[in-house]
């Protein structure tokens, strides 16, 4: 695959015919799980929105072009893969248009974005599609826990092995607590997350990647009779009146006397995204050269200590830019996925990276993290950003649970 992969800045920049390229990334509205607008929503429904609104983006191309699509998913039932294939079929896909779903757990959005980039690159296909979905509502009933599990894994005396299932959260206390990032740290960049997502709204940042979902809703779950439609348009965990007061006051949420609480640590939510990709030449042979907004750079992944898991992205990224032939003052844009605000304030200053360039629109802390679909998420929200700073390079990265990091680098055009 190294051969694919384009070197330094120089030539990162440059636009060459077997280039894989964006022409679209969208997403649904996040919503609370739960209590948010797609709570009644089935993942392959979001999925389905967020397939038709590609389509509908691209009126010219023939949905047979279309060979793969890609979705990653972490909770959804039989893998999604049925339920995800009937989607896709629902909305226009030909039977010709093959279907897949992958989990790498919280980075298999980002992995569905990065598998359809390989076929590409290897000639596999020409068009595809990558993406990912999530309903935390109706699938996060074991708290993302296996509940038929070998013995001989729950005993093993290999702790990393035992750790793979440890609670996020306490992962998230050994980050704060090995590596000094304070309560009040946490707290404050919460606050910030949340207030950059609140002006972000506000501004309308998020109109253009976002699609409304037309969805039925139960405005109380135990009368079905009382189903209304309704259409959500909007990310809805966005927390306008929040501040380090505030959250301040919040108890710890995994253990006494801990430093991680609801406040200060991404929500349980709903969502789903996908990105249309192809090479370039086959963008320009298809007339559809004038759509590209971007490509994709390179991904690289990496394993770490499953009970400190939140590290991840602080060892992918360098894994990253050596792989590209990039440096950290060369990006524009990052988007690091906030699983946590300890695992996101380590990684960014054991990378020391400027913050200000760090999730600008607010991150998981306040728009959601609806597992399989945050990979796109943050692709979408990337790409639309990067266009509206006039940024040239762009890096999405994520921490792993059971251990792990992924980064991607994308190009804006």
């Amino acid at each position: 695959m190294a051969g694919f992969i384009q070197k330094g800045a120089k030539n990162i920049l440059q636009k060459n015919p077997q280039d894989v390229v964006f022409l679209s990334a969208l997403r649904t509205p996040v919503t609370r799980a739960k209590k948010g607008g797609l709570r009644d929503a089935y993942d392959h429904e979001m999925l389905a929105a967020v397939l038709k609104a590609t389509l509908e983006k691209h009126p010219n191309l023939d949905p047979s072009k279309v060979e793969d699509i890609m979705v990653g998913t972490v909770l959804s039932e039989l893998g999604g893969s049925k339920a995800g294939r009937m989607a896709a079929n629902h909305v226009g896909f030909p039977s010709t248009t093959a279907f897949h779903t992958v989990n790498r757990a919280c980075a298999s959005g980002l992995a569905a974005v990065t598998g359809i980039a390989h076929s590409i690159a290897v000639g596999s296909i020409d068009v595809g599609i990558g993406g990912g979905m999530e309903s935390m509502t109706k699938n996060y009933g074991s708290r993302a826990i296996p509940t038929q599990l070998w013995k001989e894994l729950k005993e093993s005396p290999v702790k990393d092995a035992r750790d793979c299932i440890m609670s996020m959260g306490i992962t998230s206390e050994n980050v704060a607590e090995r590596y000094g990032v304070s309560r009040a740290d946490q707290d404050a960049f919460a606050a910030r997350s949340q207030r950059k997502a609140t002006q972000a709204q506000k501004e309308g940042f998020f109109d253009q990647e976002i699609v409304p979902v037309t969805t039925k809703w139960r405005p109380d779950p135990e009368v079905p009779e009382n189903e209304e439609t309704i259409t959500v348009t909007k990310d809805d965990g966005i927390r306008p009146t929040t501040t380090v007061e505030k959250l301040a006051t919040m108890k710890p949420a995994f253990k006494e006397n801990g430093t991680s609480t609801a406040g200060n640590s991404s929500q349980v939510s709903d969502g789903a995204a996908a990105a249309l990709m192809m090479r370039r030449s086959t963008a320009h042979a298809l007339g559809l050269s004038s759509s590209i907004i971007g490509k994709w750079a390179g991904s690289q992944v990496v394993g770490c200590a499953p009970d400190e898991m939140g590290i991840g992205p602080a060892l992918a990224i360098p894994k990253l830019l050596d792989y590209t032939g990039i440096s950290k003052d060369e990006v524009g844009l990052w988007e690091i996925n906030e699983a946590f605000a300890s695992q996101a304030l380590y990684c960014i200053r054991k990378l020391g990276i400027d913050e200000e360039k760090v999730n600008p629109k607010g991150g998981a802390i306040a728009l959601g993290h609806p597992l399989g679909a945050t990979g796109g998420r943050q692709l979408a929200t990337l790409l639309h950003e990067m266009e509206r700073q006039t940024q040239e390079l762009g890096v999405i990265s994520m921490c792993i649970g059971t251990g792990m990091g992924m980064a991607s680098l994308i190009v804006r055009e």
